[in-house]
């Protein structure tokens, strides 16, 4: 069954905890957090300390997208804060094979991010240290941007690349009810949603509706 990884970038920030309970109460398989830093991305959102602050408000699978640069001197610091998935950019620094490596050093699982325009050549020498892969469907920065169709072919020829390794395929932005089986078809494993769970209260029906 497909995952959903609703992105807490929608989420209210004045009561974080309280969303992260409620989305885990809801049926959320990963928490997904946007870490922005306003350089490598057009935002700034949160960091190592907010997610520390999260952690114990839920046991699910929090799944940690780093959208900063440089992105090494960092992974520790997410590591401690809780972090089960960390996922680096492919465009953010010069050293993707050493990044990976380093998360899993600490145990943990580590993701690669392509942006839109990003091929998909980046993954053919570091897929056996990938854990997941994070297909960008909208041009990171900011939440409730519009689906980019041309991420669906991307994602099946990940899919084909990938084969049977136990590496997961998640899309990123514009994910919608409307567009989450034609995501799945194209071999999505977990669907990061913002405004689709966030958009109105009924944060399990937002859930099962992108299932």
């Amino acid at each position: 069954m497909v995952k959903v990884a609703p992105s807490i970038l929608s989420a209210d920030f004045a009561r974080l905890g309280e969303e992260v309970r409620a989305i885990d109460a809801a049926g959320a398989d990963y928490i997904h957090v946007d870490v922005m830093d306003g350089h490598f991305v057009p935002n700034i959102t949160i960091g190592p300390a907010v997610i520390k602050a999260l952690r114990p408000h839920s046991r699910k699978v929090f799944d940690v997208h780093l959208m900063i640069e440089p992105v090494d001197p960092y992974i520790e610091a997410f590591v401690d804060a809780g972090s089960d998935i960390i996922t680096v950019h492919a465009e953010a620094g010069r050293h993707i094979d050493r990044s990976l490596q380093l998360i899993r050093s600490f145990g943990r699982k580590a993701g690669l991010s392509l942006n839109p325009a990003t091929p998909i050549g980046v993954l053919d020498h570091v897929l056996d240290k990938l854990d997941l892969i994070l297909v960008m469907s909208v041009n990171p920065g900011f939440g409730g941007q519009s689906f980019i169709p041309a991420a669906l072919e991307k994602i099946r020829r990940i899919r084909t690349l990938v084969g049977d390794r136990p590496i997961e395929i998640e899309i990123d932005g514009g994910v919608t009810a409307d567009n989450a089986q034609d995501i799945v078809a194209a071999g999505a494993d977990v669907l990061v949603a913002g405004s689709a769970v966030f958009r109105s209260p009924d944060y399990a029906a937002n859930i099962r509706a992108l299932r």
